[in-house]
């Protein structure tokens, strides 16, 4: 057996061909689940360096201004969002395959052999491909996964708009792989697959040559975040395109692709972005007359009605004229900077509670988690410019002095401690007139 603790590092090097599914065998075989590495967390100054390198490239090489704020936040939010459940428990992805594996097994596959190795590669992006097409076909699991596809963006970030419900329904897919391959095999390829997928997520890539015949790339993820009538329900797979290639769902980049959902949500409400299709499924279901009509509200196509096909009509979808206007937020470029700040004393919140989660009791991290959710949903409230974002934002202020004030929260600078505290006590003094303002005059918009 392979010792756990000697597997916790990873080098610049694996780091770098983690990203591209470029690690081998000998590097990332394991005995036991718990010996794998939380390749994804390893991920995050890698996710952030390459963001930075796409923003440089766009901004020196093609001219392009920096990446809309409001957007860039919106994705990274939903990112921390669909990580935060594992502070408490193992992915269900994970646990249910364990479950599997130890209780139904057919029969046992080498943990060490690089047949199991590659075997492993080619049956999780098969799975994958099946989920994430059913992700675009059943409505249910297109509740998770719309949003994924809610940024009107595309670039790196985007890669990170990640859902919390997804994975509830993806572990039924890559279950029959617990019958023979072991699970410690498994858990490094899911997140290889996840990992892969971060990468193509640009527009600075244009093509690939003979690997677009092969590999999933950017042209080819592009098309499927596309809006465009051509791009619907196209290029599913995760790490290899020949999935799509075989099962008739291939399609080509054509003219210039249109990115979103086909009826823009138009909010950067990370709650809203992550739930609000479930709240439109149930409001359809009660809607909609008869039992089995209610039922294909659930399981058929986002676009089904009475009397449509099971994926809906192509012709219902709106045309994209390439004169779409982007939804931005009317804030202004000074309480864009301010959100961003706030984001980044929450990020370092947040990557600190990664770090202790062994040290800290449920109840801490509950309440830690708690204030995440209230940081980012002020965010997102700010930037709508939501009536009530103000005195949200006065609610976050005071919780965010008193995490100081008991040691939660610390400056990244310990001299600049005083400053730390002047400025968010000058915070909810503003946040607090605002308020109290809005509750005199009526509804408003802060700016």
């Amino acid at each position: 057996m392979k010792n756990p603790e000697a597997q916790q590092d990873v080098s610049v090097s694996q780091g770098v061909r983690m990203m591209f599914y470029m690690m081998k065998p000998n590097e990332t075989s394991f005995q036991t689940p718990e010996e794998v590495p939380d390749y994804v967390k390893k991920a995050t100054p890698f996710f952030i360096s390459f963001i930075l390198l796409e923003l440089v490239i766009n901004w020196v090489c093609k001219g392009k201004p920096l990446s809309r704020v409001d957007d860039v936040l919106t994705s990274l939010s939903a990112g921390i969002l669909s990580r935060l459940p594992s502070l408490f428990f193992r992915s269900i992805e994970v646990t249910s395959y364990i479950y599997i594996w130890e209780n139904y097994r057919f029969f046992s596959l080498p943990w060490d052999s690089p047949w199991t190795w590659y075997l492993t590669f080619l049956g999780v992006d098969f799975a994958y491909y099946w989920f994430h097409r059913m992700a675009h076909e059943v409505n249910i699991i297109w509740a998770g996964h719309q949003v994924h596809h809610s940024s009107e963006d595309y670039n790196l970030s985007t890669a990170l708009r990640q859902s919390v419900l997804q994975l509830y329904t993806s572990w039924i897919f890559y279950s029959p792989m617990a019958l023979f391959i072991p699970p410690s095999v498994y858990a490094v390829h899911l997140q290889f697959n996840l990992l892969y997928q971060f990468w193509i997520h640009t527009e600075i890539i244009n093509n690939l040559g003979p690997l677009e015949l092969i590999l999933n790339t950017p042209s080819h993820h592009r098309v499927h975040h596309g809006k465009n009538r051509y791009c619907i329900d196209k290029n599913y797979g995760g790490t290899l395109i020949i999935w799509d290639r075989i099962f008739g769902t291939f399609e080509a980049e054509k003219e210039r692709v249109v990115y979103g959902l086909t009826h823009p949500i138009n909010t950067f409400d990370p709650l809203r972005v992550q739930f609000h299709h479930l709240f439109y499924i149930w409001t359809s279901f009660w809607a909609t007359p008869g039992f089995f009509h209610k039922f294909s509200v659930i399981f058929k196509g986002p676009g089904w009605g009475p009397g449509k096909p099971r994926l809906g009509l192509s012709e219902e979808i709106p045309e994209v004229t390439g004169k779409e206007v982007l939804f931005s937020s009317s804030a202004s470029q000074l309480l864009k900077i301010y959100t961003v700040v706030q984001f980044a004393v929450m990020l370092a919140f947040y990557e600190e509670t990664f770090a202790n989660t062994a040290a800290l009791s449920q109840v801490t991290l509950l309440l830690r988690v708690l204030f995440i959710i209230l940081t980012l949903t002020s965010i997102g409230f700010l930037l709508d410019q939501r009536p009530k974002a103000a005195l949200m934002e006065t609610l976050r202020c005071l919780v965010i002095l008193m995490l100081y004030r008991f040691g939660h929260i610390k400056p990244l600078v310990p001299a600049l401690s005083f400053v730390f505290e002047i400025f968010y006590s000058i915070c909810i003094t503003f946040w607090g007139v605002r308020s109290m303002k809005l509750l005199a005059t009526g509804p408003g918009k802060p700016k």
